[in-house]
């Protein structure tokens, strides 16, 4: 069996969607007729992953036996290490590694989660994953809490989607949001707040300080992720846990971090080198004794990829991330996946488990421009 051909395309969710809120998308055909779906990052579209994938890495692979994929990425990732091993190649990357496990999963006939080792469980809680706080007021935050409530999850977080160029902008507003949100939803269901990068370390402090007052299970990125130190300091001088990683895209960035002080990492399945890129980190992690919760917030693709890495964890601490609802979750989907009673179930079709409807792909797809 050999790689024939590699197809990368955009996916136009809505009619208004600009460009940058378009999702990447990788099909992987072998000659034997078997395909694979990947995904990567879509920051700015995954233009520039796709971009990769396109003029790059598809030259490299085509005629490769895929079975060989840990192999044929490692060396793609050397290969084009000089435009920087983080961001759009590893995201390119991850996109093809997923791709590559559903054709493997395809070619035995199990699922994803068998092949890497078994699912401690099959059915999964997830936190809901709540975005844009940081522009709405206080009532506005309540409400579309009240909304995901409705989903019945095991844990809310609320994000403050910033700009990340001002820095401790609002702070007593941010904790007066955290205050309402711990008043509505009771004493008892967890919570997290994710700063998206939004303080220095002593605003971080000073809003991690009230956060454990008020309960919160975690804090995610207080610092500019590149600031390893400070976010350290923070992980340090605070009860309440300090979590990062989600802009952290190869092994030895992640290797810092925790030897930074930070003891709950949240690599993303589509920026970390896909299911064998997690299956390195969730390695690295349980050898140094820091929680593994990986961050995902892409609804099909990367969510399923991703629930099939969680399961396979022994020492899964935390709910899988379920983001914003969107139309994304089901457009192009024949089976896309739904929490029943507040739990997201592997699918045990082989592979990933998902399946195209060719026909609302065509109405959605999106060519790369030529050249």
């Amino acid at each position: 069996m050999k790689i024939a051909a590699i197809e990368t395309f955009h996916l136009r969710w809505d009619p208004a969607d600009t460009p940058a809120r378009y999702s990447a998308f990788v099909r992987v055909r072998t000659d034997t007729g078997l395909t694979g779906l990947g995904e990567a990052s879509p920051m700015l579209g995954g233009r520039a992953s796709l971009g990769m994938i396109r003029h790059e890495i598809a030259p490299l692979l085509r005629g490769c036996d895929p079975l060989d994929h840990a192999v044929l990425l490692d060396q793609a990732m050397h290969t084009l290490v000089k435009l920087g091993p983080e961001g759009a190649l590893s995201g390119a990357l991850a996109a093809l590694d997923i791709a590559l496990w559903d054709i493997k999963g395809k070619l035995t006939g199990l699922p994803i989660y068998k092949l890497i080792g078994g699912a401690w469980r099959t059915a999964l809680p997830f936190y809901a994953s709540i975005g844009g706080n940081g522009d709405r007021d206080i009532d506005g935050v309540l409400r579309v809490v009240e909304a995901r409530l409705r989903d019945r999850p095991a844990a809310i977080k609320i994000r403050f989607d910033n700009t990340r160029t001002r820095l401790d902008a609002d702070i007593p507003g941010d904790i007066a949001k955290a205050r309402a949100v711990r008043r509505l939803v009771g004493a008892n269901l967890p919570l997290a707040f994710d700063a998206n990068n939004g303080y220095t370390a002593g605003g971080a402090i000073r809003v991690g300080r009230a956060l454990e007052e008020l309960g919160y299970w975690w804090f995610e990125e207080p610092v500019q992720h590149y600031h390893l130190q400070a976010m350290g300091e923070v992980a340090r001088k605070l009860d309440i846990t300090v979590s990062a990683g989600e802009q952290t895209y190869t092994l030895a960035g992640l290797a810092d971090l925790i030897g930074a002080g930070v003891r709950m990492v949240q690599p993303d399945i589509v920026k970390m080198g896909g299911i064998t890129g997690l299956l390195r980190c969730a390695a690295l992690a349980q050898a140094h004794g820091v929680e593994l919760v990986p961050h995902q917030t892409q609804p099909t693709i990367g969510h399923v990829a991703n629930l099939h890495l969680a399961a396979s964890l022994l020492q899964g601490t935390k709910p899988v991330e379920w983001n914003d609802p969107s139309t994304r979750t089901h457009a192009v989907f024949a089976r896309p996946p739904r929490p029943v009673d507040g739990l997201f179930h592997l699918p045990d079709a082989p592979g990933i488990g998902l399946d195209l409807d060719e026909a609302a792909l065509a109405e959605r797809r999106v060519e790369l421009p030529a050249g």
